[in-house]
């Protein structure tokens, strides 16, 4: 089932994931959904709190960009309860994008090689070395179990040049070919 993605401005967006547990209720269905989700959104890589959950789970399909980034070609995979370790403390600065930040995309730096250990969605664990533009969209959407994302990376300056494009999110003023749910109006 298609899920609505939440957008820039929801508090889901902002907590701190709760790490899943071995009897985690509907675990199977609740990837089936989030791969549809992402699917639909056109996106490589989706987070929990990204559908309203504040729980350790993140599903990747990079295949989508292995033609410009050989490493992603066929790194499809569940990541539950993800920890990164970082192996390279160099950043290099590439475009990033979000499927809770529609219509903006940003330059933010972040190392190319990590190690990364989790459990499967059969609660099997896994460790590999990552490196290039993989290892970036795990660390993104690693972020958004930690409550951050990808523009809490960029300068005040950036931040306040896309601060228009951040309001027309918050206010509904955006189009997106997904479903989506906005932030919980403010009352004044």
């Amino acid at each position: 089932m298609k899920l609505p993605v939440y957008l820039y401005g929801h508090p889901v967006l902002r907590g701190t994931s709760e790490d899943i547990e071995p009897d985690y209720p509907d675990l199977k269905k609740l990837v089936a959904d989030m791969f549809e989700t992402m699917y639909a959104s056109e996106g490589v890589g989706l987070a929990a709190p990204q559908i309203g959950r504040n729980d350790r789970i993140v599903v990747i399909d990079a295949s989508p960009v292995a033609e410009n980034f050989p490493e992603c070609d066929g790194w499809k995979k569940v990541l539950i309860n993800p920890e990164i370790e970082i192996l390279d403390g160099e950043k290099i600065s590439r475009s990033e994008g979000c499927l809770s930040l529609p219509g903006i995309s940003e330059d933010v730096k972040r190392v190319e090689h990590i190690r990364l250990c989790w459990l499967d969605e059969d609660m099997q664990p896994h460790q590999e070395e990552i490196s290039g533009f993989l290892a970036r969209i795990v660390q993104h959407e690693c972020d958004h179990l930690e409550g951050m994302l990808y523009i809490d990376h960029i300068s005040p300056i950036r931040k306040q040049l896309i601060r228009s494009k951040l309001n027309n999110i918050l206010t509904g003023r955006i189009r997106c070919d997904y479903p989506v749910k906005y932030a919980p109006r403010r009352k004044k």
